[in-house]
């Protein structure tokens, strides 16, 4: 049984059990979240696909971690010209339990 769901502009496939890192969302850990907007739902016989979610799909799971990504590098250079450009960038990121898909 699997489902793909919408969340920050991103699609993401989940199962039951599965732990999953999406876009920050609030709330502090431990906290219940709940994904509504499914597109696809399978239950290893049936595939159901929404137009554009599904309304008879509910995605049941609790916030496991709140924390920031590895930081990325973000270089410019131009050659001949004086010019370098450093940034840094901390990506942060909400992981997510899933518990129950209820159909």
């Amino acid at each position: 049984m699997y489902a793909v769901v919408s969340s920050g502009g991103k699609q993401y496939k989940v199962q039951e059990g599965q732990t999953l890192r999406v876009e920050k969302l609030p709330g502090d850990v431990g906290a219940p979240i709940f994904f509504d907007q499914v597109l696809l739902y399978s239950d290893g016989q049936n595939l159901s696909v929404g137009r554009p979610y599904l309304d008879h799909v509910k995605i049941h799971g609790h916030i496991a971690e709140q924390g920031k990504a590895e930081k990325i590098i973000v270089f410019k250079y131009k050659r001949r010209k004086r010019y370098r450009w450093k940034q840094g960038h901390r990506q942060q990121f909400t992981a997510i339990r899933i518990d129950q898909i209820q159909a």
